[in-house]
């Protein structure tokens, strides 16, 4: 203090180096504010200069990853790519990308360029196993992209967990909800949202699931841990928590 008044951080020496973050986002816009919010509030700071350099490339003409993958719509990658070396060019030390079906494309994407692309499967399923080890199965809920691409059950079950998907009504109804005229995309993020998508991964929860992964990452925006009687996973919060922790490495 002086003269009363509360010492000023000079931000000198004594701030610790730390890498930047490239966010390879508009997939969308929301979710990519949504990483961004988790990374600022995983971070261990105290003043503005202890936080993390964030690079953020917004790109919402990157094309639906779903219908590419169902074979109706072009192909994501050209975008994809580009913009992760537009990131690495602008000084990003690793990527993330704030979209669970754009990993299907992550090896391509990771090829692209010569820093880390974090995988936003791999960190869920490893925090799942740490962080819940007697659990067996699991519910997912994400786009059909990434439900037919089987990116969750893989990865999942490289850490001997079964994943639970909806059959095809709840599925579509999953769809809706990200998709639809009322889904996120579309700007509706009120409790209607959240009731249609507790319904769906009930009937998971009655299926066994002893946890249910938000696997799409507009859906962590409308369901939230509390909702259910099971623990509801945030693989974005997940995938924040680890880009912070590589950064600060």
């Amino acid at each position: 203090m002086v003269g009363g008044e509360p010492t000023l951080p000079t931000g000198g020496d004594d701030i610790m180096p730390k890498k930047t973050i490239g966010i390879l986002g508009g997939m969308g816009p929301e979710a990519t504010a949504d990483l961004f919010l988790k990374i600022i509030r995983a971070t261990p700071a105290r003043t503005d200069q202890e936080h993390i350099r964030v690079l953020i490339d917004n790109n919402p003409a990157i094309p639906d990853r779903t219908a590419a993958i169902l074979g109706r719509g072009p192909d994501p990658v050209p975008l994809l790519t580009r913009t992760a070396r537009l990131l690495e060019q602008w000084g990003a030390d690793l990527i993330v990308i704030p979209c669970n079906t754009a990993h299907y494309f992550h090896d391509q994407v990771q090829a692209s360029v010569h820093v880390p692309v974090l995988h936003i499967m791999k960190e869920t399923a490893a925090f799942l196993r740490e962080r819940y080890p007697g659990l067996s199965a699991v519910g997912v809920l994400a786009t059909t992209g990434t439900v037919r691409t089987g990116l969750y059950q893989r990865f999942l079950g490289e850490r001997g967990l079964h994943a639970l998907v909806p059959d095809d009504e709840g599925q579509q109804e999953v769809m809706d909800c990200i998709y639809g005229e009322h889904g996120v995309k579309a700007g509706h993020t009120g409790p209607e949202v959240t009731e249609r998508l507790v319904r769906v991964a009930q009937s998971l929860v009655a299926r066994g699931a002893g946890a249910v992964i938000a696997g799409c990452t507009e859906l962590p925006i409308v369901l939230h841990d509390g909702d259910l009687p099971v623990p509801v996973i945030d693989p974005t919060r997940i995938l924040a928590e680890a880009a912070v922790r590589a950064a600060l490495e």
